[in-house]
């Protein structure tokens, strides 16, 4: 796992040059969407996640890879790598530093290491079994939530409150209503913040398994908790909530639980 660690972060690495190239400049967008929808795509994501295909495939051959541009590669391999080379993309072309370059690897379906780089800010968050750490500036610094178990003394966020279906709106509504502070439009940034003891609650809906990642080996090993809206693994992505407190968890899931799919 040092191995896998130490190339981790060699694949954010080459990752940056191509992000931050493109960042708060008049890069063209597309649209991956029909009309009426919008999930942009940009040169930054493409040739961040070739950058990261390319390595791995260099070093790992026998890997899988999982990428949001670029598809599955499937190998057979006990291991596999997934990632989302700009998780949000529209805060990216907005000019906002709240997105970041996700970097994961599971085994035999389990998170195992995760890496969330925000080049443009020079904070890179990672998590493993060795815990989660911080590095920004030539430092590292071990990271972990904060206590807070009751709701009303929270502060939440989530991407857009308007992404939820109608019967998940009512739940998420009714712990928007009960929180202390609500933070919206930080995509990754809030899990790392969760992982950091700022955020105490993260609620999701409709996440790809590239979305979620890697984050959850970094919120697990700063502490926190992260599952699907069941109370089960989050690791395929879907209905997600991460809490940094195990208290706060329960309570957030029993009010989820009306709008729980599958």
């Amino acid at each position: 796992m040092e191995e896998f660690y130490n190339f981790a972060h060699r694949l954010a690495n080459a990752a940056q040059k191509p992000a931050l190239k493109y960042f708060r400049q008049r890069v063209e967008v597309q649209n991956k969407l029909g009309r009426g929808e919008f999930d942009p795509v940009t040169l930054a994501d493409r040739q961040a996640e070739q950058a990261i295909r390319t390595l791995i495939e260099s070093q790992y051959p026998d890997h899988n890879i999982r990428g949001e541009e670029f598809g599955e590669k499937q190998t057979g391999s006990e291991w596999k790598w997934i990632i989302d080379p700009i998780d949000g993309t529209r805060a990216y072309i907005s000019g906002l530093p709240v997105w970041g370059v996700l970097i994961g690897l599971y085994n035999n379906g389990q998170p195992v290491l995760g890496v969330m780089d925000q080049p443009f800010t020079n904070e890179r968050f990672t998590g493993s079994a060795n815990g989660s750490f911080l590095y920004q500036n030539g430092h590292k610094a071990q990271i972990s939530t904060r206590s807070c178990s009751a709701l009303s003394s929270a502060t939440i966020s989530t991407t857009d409150p308007y992404l939820f279906n109608p019967q998940e709106r009512i739940v998420f509504e009714t712990i928007r209503e009960t929180s202390r502070l609500q933070r919206y439009g930080l995509d990754c940034y809030a899990y790392s913040m969760l992982a950091m003891g700022g955020i105490d609650l993260v609620i999701e809906s409709g996440l790809q398994d590239y979305d979620i990642a890697a984050l959850i080996p970094i919120i697990e090993a700063a502490g926190g908790i992260i599952s699907n809206w069941s109370g089960g693994s989050a690791a395929k992505g879907g209905q997600i909530l991460a809490s940094g407190d195990l208290q706060l968890h329960k309570s957030a899931l029993e009010i989820l639980r009306p709008a729980t799919k599958g």
